[in-house]
């Protein structure tokens, strides 16, 4: 196994409000996901150090990218966030592995940078109870 760099994705898409995955990825300037767990604290008073479980998966997702209103692109997408609520497939695959959760975009904010650029910000979260797992 090989180490890699994040270029190339081959796939980061989301689906807009009728359930089409649309390949947004030209429109995207960076993005953040995350896979956490929970952590329950067990500690008994008999301990010296910390005893903990696992509890619940989880899944996070932050878009960042730069305005396009062309059909099927990022502004189609998440221009709907505010009036639908529906569960949106997003996919992420890089070198052949890719994970692709149900999440719940909670809002769409756009910027009008100070020098002059229109850029987007679109969080999500898990959906659906369904741990996310790469494939």
């Amino acid at each position: 196994m090989a180490k890699e760099t994040g270029l190339g994705w081959t796939t980061l898409s989301v689906d807009d409000s009728g359930g089409t995955p649309q390949a947004i990825k030209n429109d995207i300037t960076n993005f953040e996901f995350a896979t956490p767990r929970g952590v329950q604290d067990v500690t008994g008073v008999d301990k010296s150090a910390m005893e903990r479980l696992l509890l619940l998966a989880d899944f996070s997702i932050t878009h960042n990218g730069v305005f396009n209103d062309a059909a099927g692109a990022s502004h189609a997408v998440f221009k709907t966030v505010p009036s639908t609520s529906v569960a949106r497939t997003t996919t992420l695959t890089v070198s052949g592995q890719t994970l692709a959760p149900e999440v719940l975009y909670t809002d769409y904010a756009l910027t009008r940078n100070a020098d002059g650029s229109l850029t987007w910000s679109a969080p999500g979260v898990l959906a659906d109870g369904v741990v996310p797992t790469w494939s």
